[in-house]
């Protein structure tokens, strides 16, 4: 028997499905990591580029050691032996076939909120990629889209600065100062609210807990 938090994200998603397909993105939901990771390599062409920035959900359901491995060409900056080579792979991956990313905040109406530092990943989103793959567990999603923007903001960046641990006020304290650091990661903030041209943006939204 499904436990309550199951049914709880169960029940959710059907809801803010219905909501991105009315947006135009496609959308699926998927109980567990292995269903979820199965789903979205159906959505990746064999033979297609695929790219992406710091996307801890897609690793966390082993999406991306599985583009590592499969019949993909991976613009992987993660395995970059150099700086440079690190900037030339995050600017490629910018127009890959296929861009594999998370989202930082989800609103039941259906709009996804990203918080990017230097731009590439919500460049990709807006406009680089000609598909993009967005990996999200439940516990991203808002109830409304002023929720999603306070969850960026109060959770999601101050949470990912802890893998950094640079100087600014959240990296030290854990909250968001809105602070003008020069290492500050809250550089664009980007609500991405419809889909053109239609599923080009594909949602595989997770029953578990993902990413930050």
């Amino acid at each position: 028997m499904a436990s309550p938090k199951n049914l709880y994200y169960e029940k959710r998603a059907e809801f803010l499905v219905k909501s991105l397909r009315s947006r135009h993105f496609d959308a699926v939901y998927c109980a567990t990591k292995e269903e979820a990771l199965q789903k979205a390599l159906a959505w990746i062409p064999q033979g297609a580029t695929v790219g992406w920035g710091g996307a801890k959900s897609a690793a966390e359901i082993g999406l991306l050691d599985a583009v590592r491995k499969g019949d993909y060409v991976a613009i992987d900056r993660d395995t970059a032996p150099t700086k440079a080579d690190f900037d030339a792979n995050t600017r490629k991956a910018i127009t890959a076939d296929v861009f594999i990313s998370g989202a930082n905040a989800l609103a039941l109406t259906g709009e996804m909120v990203n918080i990017d530092g230097l731009g590439n990943r919500v460049a990709a989103v807006i406009y680089g990629a000609k598909e993009v793959l967005i990996i999200a567990g439940m516990n991203k999603v808002c109830d409304t889209l002023e929720d999603a923007l306070r969850r960026a903001r109060t959770v999601a960046a101050p949470m990912n600065e802890q893998r950094f641990l640079g100087d600014t006020p959240c990296a030290k304290t854990g909250i968001c100062a809105d602070c003008k650091s020069e290492g500050c990661i809250c550089n664009h903030i980007v609500i991405t609210r419809h889909g053109r041209p239609t599923g080009r943006i594909k949602f595989v939204l997770v029953g578990e807990e993902l990413g930050m």
